[in-house]
């Protein structure tokens, strides 16, 4: 075999010519590079595939915006046919909605005005209609995979969708889609050498001007299309929008129009007027903090009472636990923002009582607004009466922001997977509801006090499989032909028995446990089955169900309530008017102009200066922890060979190892053992460990232990300061 010789650099020899190079010498450069440069072109003019196509090319610029229409007819068709996994939907969507299928189309022939800044214009055509036929991909895989169309707000949740990609991609479509990435940046290379370039004189500022007035001219398109209800600015469900306005508008709308635009009434005076100068700022109670009851409130993942659907039968009740409650407790139907998806939005309208419907199209506040701005929350309203406020959720802490957001909610504590040893996961790859038992046990023990804790729970998350995966299913499904679908249902109703399990654990620890308390369980929406209107007892899509239960007497009233209104319906049970937002509900629910005061209330709180707090805001900045364990090291012990047996408590599969500042390779055992193979130590060394969020987000951090003659000397105060922020402490930026 031949050998390969390396060439060595002639550095001195380079350094001398740059000391020796003359004017000319540079002007002789560029002269050689410029007749190079032509002789190229000249080349590539004159090629095979270049004289063929040169036809083509002149045809294309001759006629190019009557091309670029038909390109961006022919994308727009495309996009919908990969999003709808159909070209006959897609084709159905053009004929029957043409003004819409044209809207769109027209959004992306305005894309290509930017196409006559360049020479190159075939290659930048190729470049916008790949941009626009990868978003078509996205959607098109993301609503195959989760029934939630692609949005603007993933794209800034793209690192906390990595951390979830076992859930949503399986080896071969992760193969699948690099080998196809590959393919395309291959393709567009070879076209930015094969595609030609524009020969004739170059009008970069008419281009520009050309840019402005297609621009212009979208700009009053999408205002008549609003006005003539061609496409809406809420998207109650944006699955169902996707559908209706495309692909293109949706997207855009996501992009571009966020938040609550300013009312236009809004004014300090108007503010006044509202909050009865001030008044609904109150914090106060008809109880003592003593004599409040503790308040939990639990959100049930795509959770729904199975009985409510019409076209299927089960094996058994699903929901014995919570059919129990719904007959003794308050309860009803729950009305939720979004449908099949869309947690973090029915969690935001729980939480602040503010109504999404006045926020821009496929809004979510927890990825926008909220991330980096503080907010008055239960967690605030019942922090201020002397309540311990902590949050659960048995998935990642970050994904949709939550961590970051939780802390701008003024809660104490968020307990996340990073801080539970979960061992029983869903044939789906999901944490399992019943572990969130003993960490909301924790959390309430955290304190002295009684205890504010909403728990949010995964196990019910789909992709819910269309093959058989439970072997032995406690529940069976009848009356669903369609094998794919039954399988579908059977596993979500498993689900929900066993999430019904986790209910009634929960309030038999809470009657052990002998305090008074308040449980409010509900669903987020509906599960992504592609259910139907008349498939529900309700009629109504956006219907859940909740019931509180509770062990103080509570009068049974059941009514229907959406979900920006029961936090304040509880409180008022309970006698406690405390938030902002909550005694607006409380004291105008049943007057004029609710809504529209409401809308407006939002935008000063969110957006606009506060006139509601009079510069007194309740929260500035955040001071939650994650977790409320603190994870202790006891005793390392070295192996015969190498490495050490690390022994603790709170130990979890994020637990990370560090010797003297170094992360140290470690097998997790279990949540009071972890082994280090490789370690080796020596007197003097520092050991402490870390729990690890997605994008290696520092969470939270132990006490420092020092290694001596064998054993774990503990330097109190060098772990995480439970006095301040997560945030504050850890400078750590989420993606």
């Amino acid at each position: 075999m031949k050998k390969i010789h390396f060439k060595k650099p002639d550095i001195k020899g380079k350094i001398q010519k740059l000391r020796n190079l003359k004017k000319e010498d540079i002007k002789a450069y560029w002269k050689a590079r410029k007749e190079r440069r032509i002789r190229i072109l000249e080349e590539r003019r004159n090629s095979a595939f270049a004289k063929k196509m040169q036809p083509v090319w002149k045809i294309m610029n001759r006629l190019s915006l009557l091309f670029h229409a038909l390109l961006a007819c022919v994308i727009n068709f495309a996009i919908e046919a990969i999003s709808r996994h159909s070209v006959f939907e897609a084709w159905n969507y053009m004929t029957e909605t043409p003004v819409v299928f044209l809207y769109n189309a027209f959004m992306i022939f305005v894309t290509f005005s930017v196409v006559y800044l360049f020479r190159r214009r075939v290659f930048a055509r190729i470049i916008v209609s790949v941009l626009w036929l990868i978003l078509g991909v996205a959607n098109g895989y993301m609503l195959l995979k989760r029934v939630t169309p692609f949005n603007a707000q993933d794209l800034k949740a793209a690192t906390e969708g990595l951390s979830l990609i076992n859930n949503y991609f399986n080896g071969f479509e992760v193969v699948v889609l690099i080998v196809g990435i590959v393919a395309v940046v291959i393709w567009v290379i070879s076209m930015w050498r094969r595609g030609g370039q524009y020969t004739g004189k170059m009008h970069r500022v008419l281009a520009v001007a050309g840019i402005g007035f297609w621009a212009f001219v979208y700009s009053i398109a999408a205002n008549a299309a609003v006005e003539n209800r061609v496409v809406s600015t809420y998207f109650g469900n944006i699955a169902f929008a996707y559908e209706d306005y495309g692909l293109p508008y949706c997207f855009m709308a996501s992009l571009f129009n966020t938040g609550i635009s300013e009312p236009n009434d809004y004014s300090e005076e108007t503010i006044a007027q509202i909050s009865n100068n001030g008044e609904i700022t109150k914090n106060e109670s008809e109880q003592s903090a003593e004599e409040l009851p503790n308040i939990l409130f639990v959100q049930l993942e795509s959770f729904f009472d199975v009985d409510e659907a019409e076209f299927f039968t089960t094996s058994k009740d699903a929901c014995p636990n919570l059919h129990k409650m719904f007959e003794e407790y308050s309860s009803g139907y729950f009305k939720v923002p979004s449908v099949g998806a869309g947690t973090a939005n029915t969690e935001f309208e729980v939480l602040t009582g503010m109504n999404l419907r006045y926020f821009g199209p496929g809004e979510y506040p927890y990825k926008t607004i909220l991330k980096e701005t503080p907010c008055e929350s239960a967690a605030t309203a019942l922090s201020s009466l002397g309540l311990g406020t902590h949050a659960l959720h048995n998935n990642g802490g970050n994904f949709y922001s939550r961590a970051r957001v939780f802390n701008n909610m003024g809660f104490d504590s968020f307990t996340s997977k990073e801080f539970m040893n979960i061992l029983q996961l869903t044939e789906n790859g999901w944490a399992k509801d019943d572990i969130l038992v003993d960490h909301i046990l924790d959390a309430m023990d955290s304190t002295e006090q009684k205890d504010f804790v909403f728990t949010i729970s995964v196990q019910g998350h789909g992709d819910y499989p269309e093959e058989k995966k439970i072997e032995n299913p406690e529940i069976t499904v009848e009356g669903i032909e369609d094998e794919a679908l039954k399988n579908k249902w059977e596993y979500y109703v498993n689900q929900v028995y066993e999430m019904d399990q986790f209910a009634g654990n929960l309030i038999k620890a809470i009657e052990e446990r002998g305090e008074p308390t308040v449980v409010v369980f509900y669903g987020d929406h509906l599960p992504t089955m592609g259910l139907k209107a008349e498939d529900l007892k309700s009629r109504y899509l956006y219907n859940t169900n909740y019931v509180i239960w509770d062990n103080i007497g509570l009068e049974k009233e059941d009514r229907n309530i959406p979900s920006y209104q029961i936090m304040a319906d509880v409180f008022d049970r309970l006698g406690i008017h405390s938030g902002t937002v909550f005694n607006y509900h409380q004291e105008r629910r049943q007057t004029k102009n609710y809504l529209a005061d409401l809308e407006v209330l939002q935008y000063d709180i969110l957006y606009g200066e506060q006139y509601v707090y009079d510069g007194e805001p309740p929260i500035t900045e955040g001071h939650m922890v994650m977790g409320v364990r603190d994870v202790t090291l006891t005793d390392i012990v070295p192996h015969l060979e190498e490495g050490y047996s690390l022994y603790g408590e709170n130990f979890t599969a994020y637990t990370r190892v560090y010797v003297n500042g170094e992360e140290q390779e470690k097998d997790f055992l279990n949540n009071t053992r972890i082994d280090l193979p490789s370690t080796e130590l020596k007197d003097g060394d520092v050991i402490y460990t870390c729990q690890y969020g997605s994008s290696d987000t520092l969470f939270r951090k132990s006490n420092e232990y020092i290694y001596q003659n064998g054993t774990l000397t503990v330097m109190e105060g060098t772990g995480t300061d439970k006095t301040k922020s997560w945030v504050e402490q850890t400078g750590e930026e989420e993606e």
